[in-house]
């Protein structure tokens, strides 16, 4: 883990620091004690002082994504959450290159001896042995088959998958068993997949729910760094609604006092590009998410950073978060409950959510493994 930064921007990243996770023994800093500063020298800086202002903080390169492999034995993870409407997922990496300041999967890097800060966006854990591993546990003896959902934790389609196409093998692995499948993306890179995902469509077996948490560019550049612009989601939404594959728009997170005034327009934009179904979550800041993105929203927003923070803790019943189950992903209280029904308002109108889909699992058959004996019939 590299030392925390100063609170400022990284090009190209959301976290603006690398704050220790919550079972480290020990806090680094990095601080600015004057000696790197240009000027500080009235004759000029010498070759030494040179040396030591282009090593200066403001000088330093972006950070650069370095990728590790997971080593885990198996790749389906279970939860029996009473709020979560899938049982099983499965995350072919572990961190995202997409930095979304917001991003609830951040404190498990704290898992690893890893800050839930930069280091969740620039040091990722592949599964190289996704697909291999998925298929084994299909086939076990005993596996009753439910839809899988891609990307519940960080995003299947970030943009190392451009080139370890770890998630395409997985999809391949589905398609093959005839496993139902739910993909939950805000990439463009989705539709590298259509050859797969259309056909799939065509038998009931899978869904995709495209994230899109802001209309406004910029600021999406400035809280999801890496991640599709906007435009280029909504583009995703009617690629795939063209392609005949069932899709559904996220707005989410909501961000009191700072992008909830948007949630009808993006409904009203997702539903013109092919939505059929929307969902939204209010912001959830649990465990180092609070701190991080606090630093984020003064950086950021500093003229609305005592508004978005008020309006969260009235959500949350005076913190930033509560993780009950049943209200963590609404909240409570009046604004929360106006959110609630602009939300609702807002599908009757556009025709979202009228019919509920429902994968067919039915249809779920592991193909012969090589060495297997034929059937006669």
């Amino acid at each position: 883990m590299v030392d925390e930064l100063p609170d400022r921007a990284v090009k190209g990243r959301g976290s603006l620091s690398n704050r220790s996770g919550r079972f480290e023994a020990t806090r680094r800093v990095a601080i600015d004690d004057g000696w790197t500063r240009p000027g500080r020298s009235q004759s000029g800086p010498g070759p030494s002082e040179a040396a030591d202002e282009a090593a200066d903080d403001d000088a330093l390169p972006p950070l650069r994504t370095v990728l590790h492999d997971d080593t885990s034995r198996s790749v389906i993870a279970r939860n029996d959450s009473p709020d979560i409407p899938y049982d099983r997922s499965l995350n072919p990496y572990r961190g995202c290159e997409h930095g979304c300041i917001y991003c609830y999967a951040r404190p498990t890097h704290a898992y690893l001896g890893l800050s839930p800060g930069l280091d969740f966006e620039t040091t990722l854990f592949r599964k190289p042995r996704a697909a291999e591993l998925l298929a084994r546990e299909l086939r076990a003896r005993g596996y009753v088959a439910k839809p899988l959902t891609l990307g519940s934790n960080t995003d299947p389609y970030q943009p190392v998958d451009r080139q370890e196409r770890i998630t395409r093998g997985v999809l391949e692995v589905l398609r093959d068993f005839r496993h139902p499948v739910g993909i939950i993306t805000k990439s463009a890179l989705v539709t590298r997949d259509l050859d797969i995902l259309a056909p799939m469509a065509a038998e009931g077996l899978v869904s995709v729910a495209v994230s899109v948490t802001t209309l406004d560019r910029d600021l999406s550049r400035r809280m999801e760094p890496r991640a599709a612009t906007p435009a280029r989601r909504l583009e995703t939404v009617r690629e795939l609604a063209a392609a005949g594959i069932p899709v559904a728009v996220l707005a989410s997170p909501m961000i009191p006092g700072l992008t909830d005034h948007e949630l009808e327009a993006i409904l009203e934009e997702a539903a013109a590009a092919g939505a059929k179904r929307a969902s939204y979550i209010l912001l959830r800041l649990p465990l180092e998410i609070a701190a991080l993105f606090q630093e984020w929203l003064h950086e950021h927003a500093p003229d609305r950073a005592a508004r978005v923070l008020s309006l969260l803790r009235q959500c949350r019943d005076g913190g930033l978060y509560q993780a009950a189950f049943g209200t963590r992903m609404r909240g409570t209280g009046p604004y929360a409950e106006l959110l609630r029904r602009r939300f609702h308002l807002a599908c009757v109108r556009l025709g979202l959510n009228e019919r509920r889909l429902e994968l067919d699992c039915t249809r779920f058959r592991p193909p012969p493994a090589p060495g297997d004996q034929l059937g006669l019939f």
